[in-house]
């Protein structure tokens, strides 16, 4: 039978609902389990697709195109999984498929309501989807992790509330159990940590009737014993099932924390779960991981130029894989955050201090970031950036449109072709782009790039592949007809799409690392297997690129991780990082 495991939140949103479910699927997956996730979001959007990064930090893209939650990057960084759209479920989604059947007349007349037929819609959703393999042997998962976004008591969270209350019954209770993610807070006038708005909360989840199986308390230090007594007194649960998830030195701690607290023993008996009890190679990884990134000394900074740098969920993804690259060269990562548009000559009369202080981040830099974006605001900067790391030969990433950008600079500032980003045309629109139209109008998830030329760089980093899979996220591509005019000048485009109309990866000669993508990197990197994009980025900003391709692509002993800790997945083994190609057929 599947096992199904709900997280849901309380007193409020965004206190790690999505690390804390994810990290338990990584420790059930370290016992050999097969894991998946599904993310409900109680919004009325179809889909996140249309959502600024403002709202809800950035939209991820999936191999299927789907456009979701950041939380499934953190399942399938943690888990290791390829998920589909299909895994991230909103009240849009299942409003629409109800009215859908209602058109067609599968209700019979009947009068449609939210009980029962918005709650089976969604118990069946689930069903359904928990069953779909998400792992590259294509087994079918064992157990499915799913976290209910929003905190219990929103309005809109009611009909999902009920949907669980009522299958928690039917799948039978030797096959369903509840984490609660609760906040504990402590005030700095008195320094004590208070239970009350987790008592509050598990009350409120009991009165929708569903019973906490573990209470996860979200608190700044560790969990004072009398605190773990008295939540376990009033919200009517075993000491054992209170756990303290604290603050700590990165994400990559949390899972061993659950693992220490017996969160594995516990769910095993609750779920009747046969878990082996060998030791857990996965997890070493993962105390390998956190031990190193506790440890480094060396520094590399990273201007990030962007138009959502207030809120660093907008880029939630790159910081990631700026992280593993940083991690897998032993590097300790800084990421100076730069609004484009304070680079702007503009914001010089406007704003001065802005100004130079936006350009003495840029100047102090390792390395520049450009990633993706929409919308004109900012694009002069970008391009001001843009034309410093090409003049000053500082290692360069641009991104879908900081890919893009780079192109109209070359254009305007070394063949001449005056104008602004529009007039020039070195950017288009594409077919398929419905201007009428917001949502799921874009060319979405994994396309295939062939690689053109043999001394690619960045074909070097993929581990010398002719092709890679990649996930794509735009709207407007480079005017493949103007092509010509740039690569006599060295700006070659060294990255074309199967049938050789689109440009996916340019590169310049003559310069320590300038390299643009029109896909998205970032969504596929993992932990110990960092995006080559991004490492280049960082090797070349760290001045290690050269021996690293010299020593054919190879890290040196003491950047590598060792054979005891495991990939990611839980049976094999990795000996060295050697990066391999992440085409697959």
């Amino acid at each position: 039978m599947m096992k199904y495991i709900l997280v849901t939140g309380g007193v409020i949103s965004g206190i790690g609902k999505g690390i804390i479910a994810s990290s338990v699927g990584t420790i059930l997956k370290s016992c050999g389990l097969h894991v998946t996730a599904i993310k409900i979001d109680p919004y009325i959007n179809i889909d996140a697709g249309t959502f600024s990064p403002y709202e809800h930090g950035e939209v991820f893209v999936l191999d299927d195109g789907g456009e979701v939650d950041l939380d499934l990057g953190n399942y399938e960084r943690f888990l290791d999984i390829r998920l589909t759209r299909d895994n991230n479920l909103t009240t849009g989604k299942i409003y629409q498929s109800v009215i859908n059947k209602e058109r067609r007349g599968d209700y019979l007349g009947k009068t449609v309501q939210v009980v029962p037929h918005i709650t089976d819609a969604i118990q069946e959703w689930v069903v359904k989807q928990a069953k779909v393999p998400v792992d590259d042997d294509d087994l079918e998962p064992q157990v499915c992790v799913i976290e209910l976004g929003g905190t219990v008591g929103d309005i809109e969270s009611m009909p999902f509330i009920e949907a669980f209350r009522q299958f928690q019954f039917k799948v039978k209770r030797e096959n369903f159990c509840n984490i609660h993610v609760s906040l504990i807070p402590q005030p700095s006038a008195t320094g004590e940590q208070k239970t009350k708005p987790t008592q509050n909360s598990v009350r409120e989840l009991r009165g929708l009737g569903l019973s906490p199986d573990l209470i996860m308390c979200r608190c700044s230090a560790v969990l004072e014993n009398s605190v773990k007594e008295k939540i376990s007194m009033f919200c009517h649960v075993e000491p054992e099932q209170v756990i303290c998830v604290h603050d700590v030195s990165s994400i990559y701690r949390v899972p061993l924390l659950l693992e220490d607290q017996g969160v594995v023993s516990y769910l095993s008996r609750r779920l009747n779960m046969p878990i082996e009890t060998r030791p857990r190679k996965m997890l070493t990884k993962w105390k390998e991981m956190s031990d190193r990134s506790d440890r480094l000394l060396e520094h590399c900074s990273i201007a990030l130029v962007g138009k959502y740098t207030k809120f660093s969920d907008s880029y939630a993804s790159v910081i990631k894989a700026l992280e593993h690259s940083a991690l897998a060269i032993s590097h300790k990562l800084e990421v100076k955050y730069i609004d484009s548009a304070y680079l702007e000559p503009s914001t010089l009369q406007e704003e001065p201090v802005k100004y130079h202080e936006a350009w003495q981040k840029l100047c102090s830099a390792d390395g520049v970031l450009v990633p993706g974006g929409f919308g004109v605001r900012g694009t002069e900067g970008k391009i001001q950036a843009i034309n410093w790391a090409r003049k000053q030969k500082k290692p360069f990433l641009g991104v879908c449109l900081g890919m893009q950008l780079a192109v109209c600079e070359f254009g305007r500032n070394v063949l001449g072709w005056k104008g602004n980003v529009d007039s020039l045309k070195l950017v288009i629109d594409m077919p398929e782009h419905n201007p009428g139209q917001m949502g799921g109008t874009m060319r979405l998830g994994k396309r295939r790039t062939i690689f053109k030329s043999n001394n690619s760089v960045l074909r070097k980093l993929y581990g010398d592949a002719e092709y890679v899979d990649e996930r794509h996220r735009h709207r407007f591509e480079v005017n493949p007809d103007l092509k010509s005019h740039f690569e006599e000048k060295g700006f070659r485009f060294v990255g074309q799409d199967v049938e050789g109309e689109r440009m996916e990866v340019i590169e310049l000669d003559d310069h320590p690392y300038f390299v643009g993508v029109q896909y998205h990197p970032e969504f596929t990197s993992r932990p110990i297997n960092p995006s080559p994009p991004y490492l280049g980025l960082l090797l070349a900003a760290a001045g290690k690129l050269q021996s690293y391709l010299q020593k054919g692509c190879r890290l040196s002993p003491r950047d590598t991780y060792s054979d005891r800790s495991g990939s990611s997945t839980p049976d094999s083994e990795i000996s060295e990082l050697k990066l391999p190609s992440i085409s697959s057929d």
